[in-house]
């Protein structure tokens, strides 16, 4: 070994350093590089491994549902130990990718095969709403258990949508007949649980089935889910949820079109016991025809149709619809009221009120005939003259004009100026009132002494 002049000797003991510039020696013939050099792939026989996080479980819900099942069984009958088992299962189970199979267990006793039937080759259990008493309080309960169950898991909430929506569970099921129990057990735990916000209003949509309805299921399954609906919460709740999904308007179509009327609804739903439900239908179909008659009257009175024309359509509308004479001539006196543009200034929009309301005279006498209806024409007029401030000093000349046009009558004048006036603006219409309706009472008891003398 040599070193370099006047390098420092090293002992034989000491370790070898080098110089980080410089390569170490070659150890053997071939060189540092080509050592390092990366053998290439080949297609024959090669293998990837893969890794663990990127390896998909076979989608098994076989091996789901004994697993569910078995459970269930150990639990029994008790609900607050199936709500409990469920809850705890959650966190070894995969519910997200299994949930239509857990609401089939936990709906029909087991895996459902398409049309809804349950395979006989398949486990079942009692533990389900199918095989459970047809009364509502056990519907309650076993809502409760879907309720736990849903809150602890959010995303289950699709799963119990679909069941029921989707798969109509029950209904496809061989469930013609109308005497289905596991129809009516069905139709009672939607309820309940439309009721608590677990369903939304828009599952009904899934009775509209052409076939259901034929056959009659659709109105036989809305008595019960309704019953159990409406004993939970009241009719306006109801209403409510049912206004949010543009159901409100749907209800009669749970019956064939030949019968798709207010009366068969009133007398079908009366019978079964919700005549809540009949009234507030009831109500729906009249609102609904009021704005059409409205609709229908503005078109008219805009085309400038003869008076009897439009009498004739509007008295038919009437008969049809049964809507009263009272609720007709607010409808009236609105559509009158909206076919002009009122003048800005207070000084010039009385005089323009008379001029049109005196063309529109003979309209608004022929929906007078009671002394309701004349009585509903004052509130209108006063209710009208105080929301268009424009219109307050005009009040006592409209009155006067339809009092010369025998549009109203005495009585009902006299009857809203002592007691039948609503308060908006009370005081100033009062006030303007004041000597007519003394000139009426004058009037009245001069009658009375005339016909005193004659008899």
């Amino acid at each position: 070994m040599y070193r370099a002049a006047g390098a420092p000797a090293r002992s034989a003991s000491a370790p070898v350093v080098r110089s980080l510039r410089q390569p170490p020696p070659p150890t053997t013939g071939v060189s540092f590089m080509n050592n390092q050099k990366q053998q290439k792939p080949t297609l024959s026989g090669q293998r990837f491994k893969t890794r663990k996080r990127d390896e998909k479980e076979r989608f098994d819900p076989t091996q789901f549902q004994d697993c569910i099942i078995q459970g269930l069984t150990e639990t029994g009958t008790d609900l607050e130990a199936v709500a409990k088992f469920l809850d705890a299962s959650g966190a070894k189970l995969d519910y997200r990718r299994y949930a239509e199979t857990l609401f089939d267990i936990l709906v029909a006793g087991g895996m459902l095969a398409p049309g809804g039937t349950l395979a006989d080759d398949m486990m079942r259990t009692d533990v389900c709403v199918f095989a459970a008493q047809e009364d509502l309080e056990t519907m309650q309960a076993f809502a409760q258990v879907f309720n736990k169950l849903i809150r602890r898991y959010k995303y289950l909430e699709k799963g119990i949508m679909y069941i029921v929506e989707k798969k109509k569970l029950g209904l496809e099921r061989g469930m013609l007949n109308p005497s289905s129990s596991e129809r009516n057990k069905l139709a009672m735990l939607t309820g309940v649980l439309l009721a608590n916000g677990t369903l939304n209003a828009s599952i009904l949509n899934s009775l509209y089935n052409e076939n259901l309805v034929k056959e009659g299921v659709s109105a036989a399954f809305a008595v019960k889910l309704f019953k159990s609906w409406i004993n939970e919460k009241d009719i306006n709740a109801v209403a409510a949820s049912l206004r949010k999904v543009s159901m409100d308007n749907r209800l009669m179509e749970l019956f064939p079109a030949n019968k798709q009327s207010v009366e068969h609804f009133t007398k079908y739903f009366t019978e079964a016991g919700l005549k809540e439900l009949s009234e507030y239908v009831r109500n729906q179909q009249t609102i609904g025809a009021r704005k059409e008659l409205q609709k229908e009257l503005q078109e008219q009175m805009s085309r400038g149709d003869p008076f009897k024309d439009i009498i004739l359509y509007v008295k038919e509308e009437m008969k049809k619809n049964n809507i009263p004479e009272p609720v007709v001539i607010g409808i009236v006196w609105s559509s009158v009221m909206s076919t002009v543009e009122w003048n800005k200034k207070e000084e010039l929009v009385a005089e323009q009120a008379i001029k049109h309301l005196k063309q529109y005279s003979p309209l608004l006498a022929a929906f007078t005939t009671q002394g309701q209806s004349e009585l509903t024409l004052l509130l209108k007029i006063q209710e009208y003259c105080y929301d268009n401030i424009h219109f307050m000093k005009a009040f006592q000349k409209i009155v006067v004009l339809f009092y010369k046009a025998e549009v109203l009558s005495e009585e009902p004048i006299l009857k809203w100026y002592k007691d039948a006036h609503v308060a908006k603006g009370k005081s100033v219409f009062l006030e303007q009132m004041k000597k007519f309706v003394e000139w009426l009472k004058n009037a009245e008891e001069e009658s009375e002494s005339e016909a005193e003398e004659g008899d």
